[in-house]
């Protein structure tokens, strides 16, 4: 690990400061992505700026058919929260899901989603419920948020303070998961919402994509049969020693249709 400066900081105002003060800052919500990068030394910012000390950036409220999470918020919470598990039984059972009981503990939505790793599995839950992202400088649909390997529409400097979630008819999440790290080899959340079906992909590819020929299908007839002759190509999934771009083509489908059999 580099030398670098640590900065607590206790009001949104005070992070941008010590960002704009900073050579090359970086912003720190649960780390568990980035302590592990500095310390294989991937990455050398000059300031790591912890967000762990502002007051009303974690919670959650249930309002109406609306679900907010507060952007330092861990997984845990998520997954154990009456109000997800009533409103959005699905976001709160991916939640459940994440890592292991120590990442659930410290891991923030707010970071798993700046961090854009293609295997997370909260951006499938943001784009199947087109959800939004409330930052310091504007709100951005989930469509748009996510916009390629590592990269999301932030710009620099720029936090999340919340995400808000309109609750779906029905939803459902599966996931293949690697065995050691948890993260999703393949994951498939899929929603009925109040604008239409949507097959919302991570683990797959650079970044989480929807289907929209398996939505399409969902719409006429919603149940596994419907998606049974619809393939994802492999030629812009990820292949790696987990699992080939080919398999997890393959796996899709699969993960899609148990999806949709546990929306029931």
């Amino acid at each position: 690990m580099y030398n670098f400066k640590y900065k607590k900081v206790s009001s949104l105002d005070e992070a941008q400061q010590a960002f704009d003060a900073a050579d090359d800052g970086t912003f720190m919500a649960g780390g568990m992505t980035l302590i592990p990068t500095m310390k294989q030394r991937l990455a050398m910012p000059s300031d790591v700026i912890d967000l762990g000390g502002i007051d009303g950036l974690s919670g959650i409220s249930v309002d109406g058919g609306t679900v907010t999470v507060g952007a330092m918020t861990c997984h845990a919470d998520v997954a154990a929260s009456e109000g997800v598990q009533k409103a959005i039984p699905a976001l709160a059972h991916l939640a459940s899901l994440i890592g292991d009981p120590q990442v659930r503990n410290r891991g923030t939505i707010g970071g798993s989603i700046a961090n854009n790793d293609p295997a997370s599995d909260y951006p499938g839950a943001l784009v199947g419920l087109s959800a939004t992202v409330h930052t310091t400088k504007k709100k951005i649909a989930a469509d748009d948020f996510f916009t390629d390997l590592f990269e999301t529409a932030l710009e620099e400097g720029e936090l999340i303070t919340k995400v808000t979630f309109p609750a779906p008819k029905i939803a459902a999440y599966r996931k293949f998961p690697n065995p050691a790290s948890r993260y999703s080899v393949v994951g498939a959340f899929v929603a009925k919402t109040k604008d239409g079906i949507r097959v919302a992909i991570t683990g797959a590819g650079p970044t989480v994509f929807r289907v929209s020929e398996m939505e399409q299908a969902l719409t006429s007839s919603f149940n596994a049969d419907a998606i049974s002759n619809i393939s994802v190509p492999a030629d812009n999934l990820n292949g790696d020693l987990h699992a080939t771009a080919e398999y997890r083509a393959h796996l899709i489908g699969v993960m899609v249709k148990r999806a949709i059999s546990d929306c029931g």
